[in-house]
């Protein structure tokens, strides 16, 4: 089975082909300004001539569904759906963060826990078994103090993804690590979506919506600017 997977959640703008598990191309790259709606398309035809496929060999597309980026993700899903619409083909959701843990899977960590920065304080998380990949805790919205994460005391932990940078002057947590430059990615979407694909779990692509988590935030004008 050949798979685009697009994942937009975050700084990554990220796109894969898959044939089965086997990575086939790889596109991505990491942008403090989101260049998600000038390069996601462009990135998706590299995909494809790097693959050797064109649209029409693909079985499904797999997107990552967040939580992230307000607008990232409006990005990925519309995308998505107009490839399954057009090519008449299934589509797949995956949590974002589910896509970033898989790299420090057995590497003798009790929990790993994705941090991805949601403003001021607060991150969007979850934790997972560092073995077998099991989602601990689900995904929330969480706003970090001193007391957070204190339940995992005496556990080997790494905290992964852009909000580790003000988890890490923060948090109490005794042999933890933190990694701050991990972002979802598209090659990561691969293993889930398969399994997705086999059990033909797939999306009803006419109502589904990312995992925003939160409502859009957007910024006000002043008065001056309006």
């Amino acid at each position: 089975m050949k798979i685009l997977h697009l994942e937009t959640s975050s700084k990554n703008c990220s796109v894969a082909i898959s044939d089965g598990e086997k990575l086939l191309c790889l596109c991505e790259e990491i942008s403090e300004n989101y260049k998600q709606s000038e390069s996601l398309h462009t990135f998706v035809e590299w995909a494809l001539q790097g693959a050797e496929i064109s649209l029409g060999d693909l079985d499904a597309v797999s997107v990552g569904k967040g939580p992230g980026s307000y607008t990232g993700l409006r990005i990925g899903a519309a995308s998505a759906k107009g490839f399954c619409y057009g090519l008449k083909i299934p589509m797949i959701a995956v949590n974002s963060l589910e896509t970033m843990i898989e790299p420090f899977l057995n590497q003798n960590y009790d929990l790993i826990i994705p941090l991805v920065d949601a403003r001021r304080m607060e991150v969007y998380c979850a934790v997972f078994d560092g073995i077998s990949g099991e989602m601990i805790s689900e995904t929330e919205a969480k706003i970090l103090d001193e007391s957070s994460f204190r339940d995992f005391v005496g556990k080997k932990i790494i905290f992964i993804g852009d909000g580790a940078k003000k988890a890490k002057d923060l948090l109490q947590v005794e042999n933890a690590e933190f990694k701050e430059e991990v972002f979802p990615s598209a090659k990561y979407l691969i293993r889930k979506s398969v399994q997705k694909f086999n059990q033909k779990d797939f999306e009803d692509i006419a109502y589904f919506e990312p995992f925003y988590l939160k409502d859009f935030q957007g910024v006000k004008k002043k008065k001056s600017e309006e």
